[in-house]
């Protein structure tokens, strides 16, 4: 389990492990409000990078609707919101 904030590069890497990148989808560029859907990862491949964010970081997604979060600004904060407070600062 990490004790580290969770960051919109951990979010990057854990997306491209997961489900990988759609040709012409720059995920180092300002994604931050930009949608998932536009992104192209639609929720099969959300519900596999939250897998892979609840073993990594040791959080329980289950009060966090992947599918209500369109943004990887809006996930790195729900996420961050589950952290024990040190590790969110």
């Amino acid at each position: 389990m990490s004790h580290k904030p969770f960051t919109l590069d951990d979010l990057r890497r854990i997306l491209l492990e997961s489900a990988g990148a759609e040709e012409g989808i720059d995920l180092y560029g300002d994604i931050d409000d930009t949608e998932f859907e536009a992104l192209g990862y639609e929720s099969l491949a959300l519900l596999e990078a939250g897998g892979r964010i609840e073993r990594e970081f040791g959080v329980s997604l289950d009060d966090v609707d992947l599918t209500d979060i369109s943004t990887p600004r809006a996930l790195v904060a729900a996420v961050n919101g589950l952290l024990p407070v040190d590790a969110a600062a």
